[in-house]
């Protein structure tokens, strides 16, 4: 189709060079995604979660030993508003972080833990820092292969998840890689982590989503890259796409189990006793209704709690109609209709029970804490 109107376009201006120049220019985009979509690797995408963008790191439930992503704001307070949105990595040992900062196009640079406090920054290579800006970085617990998003080295379209790894006899990177398809897309693609004691993957992308919103999805490394092979060109396109989670899976695989350990929180957060783990501020951190001092605070929270335990009881029926989808079998259609339903209702009671939540917060800071 878009070839069509190519050919319709130039005849209508081939008297007009700078109108056929701009035609030429999208004609090589346009041949570059086809030959991106030929290359879609072949991955296993076992969950996905639509969250406000200001709340997408929840949907990243790393272990321990995998480090932690946090927002950047969090780890510099006098850092710039416009980086709020970016996040800030940190291994596991605590003694190293990568962030990206800068005014306007921003560079990834890194910080080592000098006794008490961070320092001795340092901006990351060239070969990495090229034109654009660079932001959302993740190491692997290797500590020496890079993950970042870029809207430069030549990105299909806003960030794109590119890959580089540190050389040891050079002391030097190596020239990153952009991820295949469906990793990448014309729209904004970023945050790839990898839990290598989870065995599972997440990244982000606000690919057909409202523009306060970004999907999260979970994803099973491949231990080497593994290409789609099909003849079937829309095939190709809807898994490029990602239209649909359950054409990724492969038959007689259960993915539950991984499924609900992607979801685990990390020991450290479990270990802390107390009925649930929520933070009130940089110093406090509740640990049972009891602590509340504000009685508004308190039933507002409760609320929260009685929503988040219906939207945990929505995913997993949500679970359960996936795969009874993925298996095939009678009533596709009205399954198909029931999970769409379902994946509404349990974005709409995670919305809710974390704005209850700030709501809590907010007012348990203003009668107690001021």
């Amino acid at each position: 189709e878009a070839e069509k109107e190519f050919d319709k376009y130039q005849r209508a201006n081939r008297r007009n060079n700078e109108a056929l120049e701009r035609l030429d220019l999208v004609r090589e985009y346009s041949t570059k995604l086809q030959r991106a979509i030929n290359r879609s690797e072949d991955i296993q995408i076992i969950d996905s979660l639509v969250l406000p963008k200001t709340d997408f790191l929840n949907a990243y439930n790393l272990s321990a030993t995998s480090g932690s992503v946090i927002p950047i704001n969090e780890f510099f307070k006098d850092r710039a508003l416009s980086l709020s949105d970016k996040t800030l990595f940190i291994n596991e040992r605590k003694d190293k972080i990568y962030y990206s900062s800068g005014e306007g196009d921003m560079n990834l640079f890194t910080m080592e833990k000098l006794l008490d406090t961070f320092g001795n920054e340092k901006q990351l290579p060239f070969s990495i820092n090229d034109a654009g800006s660079q932001a959302y970085p993740f190491v692997l617990s290797d500590g020496l292969t890079i993950y970042f998003s870029s809207t430069g080295h030549q990105s299909f379209g806003g960030y794109d998840i590119f890959v580089t790894r540190y050389n040891l006899s050079s002391d030097s990177y190596l020239t990153p890689n952009q991820l295949n398809m469906p990793f990448n897309s014309p729209f904004n693609d970023y945050l790839m982590v990898v839990d290598d004691e989870k065995g599972v993957g997440w990244f982000a992308s606000d690919r057909y989503q409202p523009a306060d919103s970004v999907c999260i999805y979970t994803f099973i490394p491949n231990e080497r890259i593994s290409l789609l092979e099909s003849d079937d060109i829309d095939y190709m396109v809807n898994r490029a796409k990602i239209s649909s989670i359950a054409d990724t899976w492969k038959e007689g695989f259960n993915y539950n189990n991984l499924r609900d350990l992607a979801r685990e929180k990390s020991i450290k957060q479990e270990a802390i006793s107390g009925d649930f783990v929520f933070v009130i501020n940089d110093n406090t951190t509740y640990q049972s209704l009891s602590d509340f001092k504000s009685s508004n605070a308190r039933s507002i929270f409760s609320q929260a709690l009685g929503i988040e335990k219906q939207y945990e009881d929505a995913v997993k029926e949500l679970n359960q109609k996936r795969e009874q989808f993925a298996s095939g079998g009678e009533n596709s259609n009205n399954l198909r209709s029931s999970i769409l339903e379902l994946e509404k209702v349990s974005e709409t009671l995670y919305i809710e029970s974390q704005r209850l939540k700030t709501q809590a917060r907010n007012d348990e800071i203003r009668n107690n804490f001021n």
